[in-house]
């Protein structure tokens, strides 16, 4: 560990940062998110039938009745529609002509959420985003206040924020993907995923950015490079936060595989971002880092 070379091979995990992101947001674009009734507003059912039933089947159903729905099948008994705002009697008259026209079925669950009420929640689902973020700029400045050469502090917590970012994209570039093939839905639940990484990467990137900090401070008097400092300060974080990581994803891979299928996107969202915060922490904030302090110099040099 100790001859470990991170910042040296910056270009690697740069470039395999970048592809990550670029694949994301493409995915994101050619598929779109499937947002979910907690944003758009509308209606829920989770149906099992007693019996083997087509998708076509229930389908039907719904067309008869003039509703738009769509159906997903998660077994050879199980459904999940979503569909437009229902009144009460049109939800009985469902449950009516589901079972009448296919045959004895459950309810397993039935959500209901108004459009107002959906519109509510997005906006205030990204006021929570934003405030989070810009509340982590500020206190990451003001922590490392007393470092600001060669690097200026407000420039840790913009780091910070850009690792933290690559983490939220790169789950929601595989969840378009999984929305498109196998329904996934954006809903409240990812985005309490989302806000439990962004906290879980930004701790682990500032981890590592204080170590930087004591050991600029160690070494102020000394000739080392800073790109040399920054590389023993992720050699010395490196352990701890692949430790921490690795622990954390046994606890959900634990809760994914035996848990109950309606925590599983939501414990998914959290592994891909556990890993993806894992990965930043150590390979993209700090070289960025280096590659940010390097441009100022160039700059500085082109000048004089």
């Amino acid at each position: 560990m100790k001859y470990l070379d991170v910042i040296g091979k910056s270009k690697i995990w740069l470039t395999i940062s970048g592809v990550l992101m670029a694949a994301s947001i493409i995915s994101v674009l050619v598929f779109g998110l499937n947002v979910g009734i907690d944003f758009t507003g509308g209606a829920l059912m989770d149906i099992s039938f007693d019996e083997t039933v087509t998708i076509d089947q229930v389908r039907a159903v719904y067309e008869t009745s003039e509703l738009s729905a769509t159906v997903q099948q998660s077994s050879d008994t199980e459904f999940l529609v979503r569909l437009e705002e229902l009144t009460q009697e049109q939800h009985t008259q469902l449950i009516s002509d589901l079972e009448s026209q296919i045959g004895s079925f459950e309810e397993n669950r039935y959500e209901a959420i108004g459009s107002v009420i959906g519109s509510e929640l997005k906006a205030t689902s990204m006021k929570a985003i934003l405030i989070l973020l810009v509340l982590i700029v500020i206190y990451v400045a003001w922590a490392f206040r007393k470092v600001s050469e060669p690097v200026k502090s407000w420039k840790y917590g913009v780091l910070t924020i850009v690792a933290a970012a690559h983490d939220v994209i790169l789950p929601l570039g595989i969840f378009a993907a999984l929305g498109h093939f196998l329904g996934y839905e954006i809903n409240t639940a990812f985005v309490a995923a989302l806000l439990t990484i962004l906290g879980y990467s930004i701790n682990d990137t500032i981890v590592i950015f204080d170590r930087t900090r004591e050991n600029l401070v160690n070494n102020r008097n000394s000739s080392k490079p800073f790109d040399e400092i920054v590389n023993m300060s992720v050699v010395q974080s490196f352990a701890r936060s692949i430790n921490t990581s690795f622990t954390t994803l046994l606890v959900l891979m634990a809760i994914f595989l035996f848990g109950g299928e309606t925590v599983k996107p939501f414990i998914l969202a959290l592994i891909i971002g556990v890993l993806s915060g894992a990965y930043s922490s150590i390979f993209l904030a700090s070289p960025l880092l280096v590659k940010w302090e390097e441009w100022k110099r160039q700059r500085e040099e082109a000048v004089e």
